[in-house]
């Protein structure tokens, strides 16, 4: 990765600046806030999305990790597959085997219908800036409500522009944290 183009603030400055506009000291300290703590309204409202995307009020919480994952790998954020590396597996249990299987889901055994559905929609919303008509009513069906469906477009929308934000702002990893876990493989 290039070095960083945007200086991160001091942890101090991104705590203070949280703190002025209600962003958590524990997103303050993540290095993507830290450079968007630069813009403490946009930073607020950043947090605010992806707080209320990872509460998974409508779409399963494996499911959106695995979306998220798939961004990070599609679009080849570092930042984004080593944040959701962990997040996926220490705060929703999703194993290595699960989250390695969407670098080529389309021939793992372990995925379920909703989530090859959600992930078939990733593709192509990367590709095409849209889901098709097939693949909305295969969601539909899969995830069972419009809400899920809606949460799965969200979802897709906002981590492909982390990931755009991480990779033209080389925000980097924290420190102590490997490249592309677990085997430092990174998309080609």
């Amino acid at each position: 990765m290039p070095t960083t183009r945007v200086p991160l603030l001091s942890e101090q400055e991104a705590e203070a600046r949280a703190d002025d506009v209600g962003v958590s000291r524990q997103l303050a300290a993540l290095n993507i806030f830290r450079v968007l703590l630069r813009l403490p309204g946009a930073a607020h409202a950043t947090a605010g999305l992806l707080l209320e995307l990872l509460s998974g009020r409508a779409l399963p919480h494996r499911v959106r990790e695995l979306v998220i994952m798939r961004v990070g790998w599609v679009t080849g954020s570092d930042y984004e597959w080593t944040q959701h590396w962990r997040i996926a597996r220490e705060v929703f249990g999703l194993s290595d085997e699960d989250l390695l299987d969407v670098r080529d889901w389309e021939r793992s055994t372990r995925l379920v219908n909703a989530e090859r559905a959600a992930l078939a929609a990733t593709d192509e919303t990367l590709a095409e800036g849209a889901m098709s008509e097939a693949t909305y009513a295969r969601c539909r069906g899969a995830l069972g409500t419009d809400e899920a469906v809606v949460e799965l477009a969200l979802a897709i929308g906002v981590w492909r522009t982390v990931s755009e934000l991480t990779r033209s702002l080389a925000v980097p990893l924290e420190d102590g944290l490997a490249s592309w876990p677990p085997d430092g493989v990174a998309p080609s």
